[in-house]
């Protein structure tokens, strides 16, 4: 997803320094910052996969879907996104306390959602529980669903102009006037089977739950699942569980790799949004 040409130059815009604040048309906000007894978490070991270096030579796709057959017994490595994002927070937790001891400070992070989508709040919520985890400060201001462009650029140029802010993330995607969609494989490719199973690396983010089966997968690929869907589930306690665009229990028989949903990208989508933040926080600050 990127946001229209229009926008992004506004955006741009208002990210520059010194532009007035705008008043926002917010529904909330919610601050957090460590306290001085903050912990310093103890992360696990980080994953070795053993991929191989030499990938399958291709294979034409009425080749490949004429002789390709999930096995009994998984064959792919699991790239444990949550197990590496620990070790990443970690690192940040402990650069966090050791600003905050010798300055006095910590960085800030604001985060403007717009809209209700259940799949982005779970990536807002675990956002803001990674910041109180690591100390940073963070600053969320929701806006609805239907408001103006007007809204969303005097957010950003408000926390742009906030020298406590170090880092500023607009959660994807915005409602449909707000941004375009550049897609290779979309809703209207004719057998898009036939493109990913002639693919070393599949990265899927159609919003699509299991749209992609193991028959889609070239043996050895490796698969990056972004697709982050809620399904129903009255057992869960938000009411719903999160599942892939991959059919998980097909594409590891197939593939050499693979990200499960949940505890694969998204754990390391929010460990690097904090370490970009830290390291703009240690450019304001000039601390090293």
């Amino acid at each position: 997803m990127m946001l229209a040409r229009t926008m992004m130059r506004r955006v741009a815009a208002a990210c520059k320094k010194g532009v007035r604040n705008g008043t926002p048309s917010t529904t909330r906000t919610i601050n957090t910052q460590m306290d001085d007894s903050y912990p310093i978490l103890i992360s696990p070991s980080l994953v070795s996969l053993d991929l191989p270096d030499i990938w399958p030579t291709n294979s034409s796709p009425n080749e490949f879907r004429s002789t390709c057959r999930c096995s009994n017994e998984q064959t792919a490595a699991i790239i444990d996104g949550k197990s590496i994002a620990g070790e990443i927070m970690s690192r940040i937790a402990c650069e966090v306390w050791r600003m905050k001891e010798s300055i006095g400070r910590v960085p800030g992070l604001a985060v403007i959602m717009v809209g209700q989508r259940r799949d982005s709040q779970t990536y807002v919520r675990n956002k803001i529980k990674a910041c109180e985890e690591t100390g940073i400060k963070s600053s969320m201001t929701e806006l609805h669903g239907n408001c103006k462009e007007d809204e969303v650029v005097n957010v950003l140029s408000r926390f742009n102009a906030d020298p406590s802010i170090h880092g500023i993330l607009l959660q994807l995607p915005l409602p449909q006037r707000h941004h375009a969609t550049v897609s290779i494989v979309h809703a209207f490719t004719k057998n898009p089977e036939q493109i990913t199973c002639e693919a070393d690396i599949v990265v899927t983010a159609a919003g699509v739950p299991n749209l992609v089966r193991g028959n889609w997968l070239k043996p050895g690929a490796v698969v990056i699942d972004v697709g982050t869907n809620p399904i129903e589930d009255p057992s869960c306690e938000f009411g719903y569980r999160l599942t892939g665009d991959v059919c998980y229990e097909e594409a590891v028989r197939v593939a050499s790799a693979v990200t499960p949903v949940p505890g694969g990208v998204g754990p390391m989508t929010i460990a690097m949004l904090l370490s970009n933040t830290l390291d703009s926080a240690k450019r304001a600050y000039d601390f090293t």
